[in-house]
């Protein structure tokens, strides 16, 4: 899949999610080998007025090349001027979100909301595309609900519009993560495409990615909420993908050491009281399924300082290697296969 000078085979790329895909995430996605990344979404509005905290999200790292920018907008002068910033951090690509389905972006006539208005969206694209000089790409959904499903009619229009690549969300906006996905209509909307198509939705294992590629014919797939918790689908996936073997399971020393990794970096970038907070959404499911976790889980949401955090990390592995010594973490690998999608939050 070729993008600019991004050019990989059968890309497995993380998603973009709010709150999520801040740089700890994205870095520790890459060390457990996502070929590409996205920042959080960016509110246009927020960019173009210089609002600090959304200009933070701008950042980004050597390590994580490539890595998309994302912004969202309901209008073409307030997309322009965020390109604009935008390209003066020098992502690898910019991405303009036309899917979120929340209210707080597509109650506002932005991301999802314009599959409702197809002229509008792709006078957007082509007003970026024409502002900027790095590549650009999208991110939708098949439509905006089942009576309305027009993907192929805004696959075309963003060609049009000179997108270079289109991630698809197999979902409407009514759906929001409910349902499945529907793969079959990303296959269709492939079928149509001059450009790379990106498949997104219930990948939830090395085996999902494999099936996504065999199913929709995608140039590169796509991870959110499989990922949370479970960066290590990336590299599981991969493996799968090269050899056509499942690679060996995550025991609970990858899991818990991983956890502390992100907890680590998000102090470093966010200081040691709101790094130490916002790794406690993470918690529950890097260690799901361990014996006994409540209370180390409990223990962790009410931990004011990192380094204690780290400590009742360490002492919770030692804790499970007696566990393991009593064989009674032998199923954990299985615990996870089968309960994968329930173990996220609803991002």
């Amino acid at each position: 899949m070729k993008i600019g000078l991004t050019d990989i085979d059968r890309p497995v790329i993380l998603a973009p999610m709010e709150d999520v895909t801040d740089r700890a995430f994205r870095q520790l996605c890459k060390r457990w080998g996502a070929d590409i990344v996205y920042t959080e979404f960016i509110s246009a509005e927020a960019l173009r007025r210089g609002v600090e905290k959304t200009v933070r999200k701008l950042r980004v790292d050597a390590v994580e090349r490539p890595v998309a920018v994302q912004i969202f907008g309901s209008t073409v002068d307030s997309m322009i001027e965020a390109a604009a910033v935008a390209e003066t951090y020098s992502p690898d690509f910019l991405d303009i979100n036309f899917g979120c389905p929340t209210r707080k972006v597509a109650g506002k006539g932005a991301g999802a909301a314009l599959l409702r208005e197809p002229e509008k969206m792709q006078a957007i694209a082509e007003a970026v595309v024409r502002r900027v000089g790095i590549p650009v790409t999208a991110k939708t959904r098949i439509g905006w609900d089942h009576d309305s499903i027009n993907i192929v009619e805004v696959l075309h229009r963003l060609e049009d519009a000179g997108i270079q690549a289109l991630a698809i969300h197999g979902r409407t906006r009514s759906d929001m993560y409910k349902e499945r996905a529907d793969w079959g209509r990303i296959a269709e909307a492939k079928r149509h495409a001059a450009i790379p198509v990106i498949a997104n939705g219930d990948i939830w294992s090395a085996e999902d990615a494999l099936a996504m590629f065999s199913q929709t014919g995608a140039d590169g797939i796509m991870i959110g909420r499989g990922a949370i918790g479970n960066p290590f689908i990336f590299s599981q996936a991969k493996h799968l993908l090269k050899t056509g073997v499942p690679a060996p399971a995550v025991g609970f020393r990858e899991r818990i050491h991983a956890a502390i990794d992100h907890l680590r970096l998000s102090v470093e970038y966010k200081g040691g009281k709101y790094g130490n907070l916002e790794m406690r959404r993470h918690y529950a499911t890097y260690l799901k399924g361990l014996p006994k976790v409540s209370h180390v889980r409990n223990k962790l949401v009410r931990e004011e300082s990192w380094e204690q955090a780290v400590e009742i990390l360490l002492a919770y592995e030692a804790e499970c290697e007696g566990y393991a010594r009593e064989g009674r973490i032998r199923e954990y690998a299985e615990y996870l296969n089968d309960h994968s999608e329930k173990l996220v939050l609803n991002y």
